[in-house]
């Protein structure tokens, strides 16, 4: 280190005169440049470039809000950002109101869609309803003439008889002048045979056979007892007297019904009726023979609503030999509906079906795109057949639609002021409240009131737990629901137990829809089902009871306006 000191000062002057030169030569070399004009090919470049730098702007495929200057991962999913220009298409028919996401966006929101296609509506249609009697197989034994019950050959309500078998006997008075009346008019009967006649004929009007008349006349005496006989073979339903009652002419003795054919009497809603026709086939079974499953075409419709149930009597008949089945048996049956039999029509899947009340809306993909590309459309219902709709307006044979994903898609359609659901106008995206809030819960009166200030009608949707188990559960959980006033659509979804609900809440609250489920069986996340009536449903309804160690307002709601 010393010597390396020693020479630079020895030789100091030398040092200086290097520093000196290369300072010199660096300012000719760069002040030169400086006068050079640029090549046009230079300036195209540059210009390029920096135009490139200034207009790439990142943005997320699932969530278009976000824009920045560099590349990097969203903030709000943690997706790689893209740039801006890559959203858009090239193509000369490109709609504005297209929606365009990326693979691994479309990836990663499970987008899944389906061509649409003609087919013919069917429904199963859950049903419940009681054995009943035949009214055609029935007989109301009544008393053609006053008097006493002599003897009584039936003794218990159920008895078996067949037909002509005695079932009392009965003195009257009034038969026994009748009977003399006609024996007198024997003894002038070639001379007044009329009078004769009417004798006859007022005895017969008494249910007296013409055997017994000519017994009576043959034998010259009145008879004073006469047997009450069986007019069909089956069983007594009803016994009206006992032994040595008085009965009055008119007066109801037995009732006698034939059990080998029954009826079998099921309630059908008035959304169901449309549905139903004669003809249509029939399954249903008995809780009290497990394991039998009866087969049935439906024979008549009830043209009249109940007042108070809404329903209307839909009637199978059974051949019922062994007389298994008894009245006032429940049953639950499972009819098999086509609305238009042998005629083919549109159908999609429900679940691709956003429906505020007013509009139903689909998303149709655009052919022909190089990224998942959708567009919005509104289209004209018919009816429900099962999980699929029927078609009216608005949709083609062939085309694709979205049914996985659809909320997802029309969310990103909404933010980037696009046509929407609740946004048919498209326009600059709507201004909503924030439910991704950490530190609570936010109760549904909140969200009615914050409704309310910003628009006059309102459809609210609520997420909430519904205790089930089968398609009967989701038919009845979803009728209830939708019979609370105010509640515009209503599902129920099997494998989660939670039901999607859309309601007004300026007419209704959403703890008067919980109390209207709970009291057909169901338990739900604010209200319990009382025992009794959940002890009463079929066998594959009962579910596993819901506890209630929850937060009495830990339900799940997210609200949107109808304009």
């Amino acid at each position: 280190m010393k010597s390396i000191i020693k020479n630079i000062k020895e030789n100091y002057k030398l040092v200086i005169v290097v520093l000196i030169t290369g300072i010199l030569l660096g300012w000719l070399l760069f002040h030169s440049s400086e006068g050079i004009a640029p090549t046009k090919e230079t300036a195209e470049i540059h210009d390029e470039y920096e135009h490139e730098e200034e207009a790439t702007i990142w943005t997320c495929s699932m969530h278009p809000q976000i824009k920045q200057d560099k590349p990097g991962d969203c903030p709000i999913c943690g997706m790689e950002l893209i740039p801006l220009e890559s959203m858009d298409s090239g193509d000369e028919d490109f709609d504005p109101n297209e929606v365009m996401l990326t693979e691994s966006a479309a990836k990663l929101a499970d987008i899944q869609t389906t061509k649409v296609m003609k087919g013919n509506p069917e429904k199963e249609i859950y049903l419940q309803g009681k054995v009943a009697v035949d009214e055609r197989n029935m007989a109301e034994l009544t008393a053609r003439f006053g008097g006493r019950i002599e003897k009584l050959y039936v003794n218990f309500t159920g008895e078996k008889v067949n037909k002509g078998e005695r079932l009392a006997t009965i003195y009257s008075p009034e038969l026994v002048s009748a009977q003399r009346e006609l024996i007198e008019a024997l003894a002038i009967k070639e001379s007044r045979p009329a009078i004769y006649q009417a004798a006859r004929a007022k005895l017969r009007l008494w249910d007296l056979t013409d055997e017994q008349i000519v017994q009576i006349e043959q034998e010259g005496e009145p008879r004073l007892y006469f047997d009450v006989l069986s007019p069909i073979s089956g069983t007594v339903m009803k016994r009206h007297v006992t032994l040595g009652d008085y009965v009055k002419m008119g007066g109801p003795l037995f009732r006698v019904v034939d059990l080998s054919t029954v009826w079998v009497m099921f309630d059908a809603y008035e959304e169901d009726i449309s549905w139903i026709k004669e003809g249509d086939k029939m399954e249903f079974t008995v809780k009290s023979i497990p394991g039998k499953t009866y087969k049935a075409n439906t024979q008549f419709i009830d043209p009249f609503i109940h007042p108070k149930t809404r329903t209307a009597k839909v009637r199978v008949e059974v051949s019922n030999p062994e007389q298994k089945l008894k009245p006032e048996m429940f049953a639950n049956g499972k009819l098999y509906s086509q609305k238009a039999a042998n005629t083919q029509q549109l159908m999609i899947p429900k679940s691709s079906v956003l429906w505020t009340g007013k509009r139903s809306v689909v998303y149709v993909k655009v052919p022909e795109r190089e990224n998942p590309t959708f567009l919005y459309r509104e289209i004209v219902l018919g009816p429900l057949a099962g999980d699929y709709y029927v078609v009216e307006e608005g949709l083609s044979a062939g085309e694709e639609i979205a049914t996985n994903g659809v909320f997802k898609i029309d969310a990103s359609a909404q933010l980037e002021g696009k046509k929407s659901m609740m946004n048919p106008s498209g326009g600059s995206a709507p201004v909503g409240h924030d439910h991704g809030n950490s530190g609570g819960t936010t109760s549904e009166d909140d969200h009615a009131a914050h409704a309310m200030e910003t628009t006059d009608e309102v459809s609210v949707h609520a997420m909430f737990e519904v205790g089930g188990a089968c398609e009967m559960c989701k038919d009845r959980i979803e009728k209830a629901a939708r019979s609370v006033d105010g509640v515009s659509s209503a599902e129920w979804s099997i494998e989660d137990h939670i039901l999607h609900l859309s309601y007004n809440s300026k007419k209704v609250k959403l703890v008067d829809v919980h109390k209207a489920i709970a009291a057909v069986g169901h338990d739900t996340e604010k209200v319990k089902a009382p025992d009794s009536v959940y002890n009463n449903l079929p066998d594959c309804c009962l579910y596993e009871r819901l506890s209630y160690d929850k937060p009495a307002n830990a339900i799940k709601t997210d609200e949107f306006f109808v304009n």
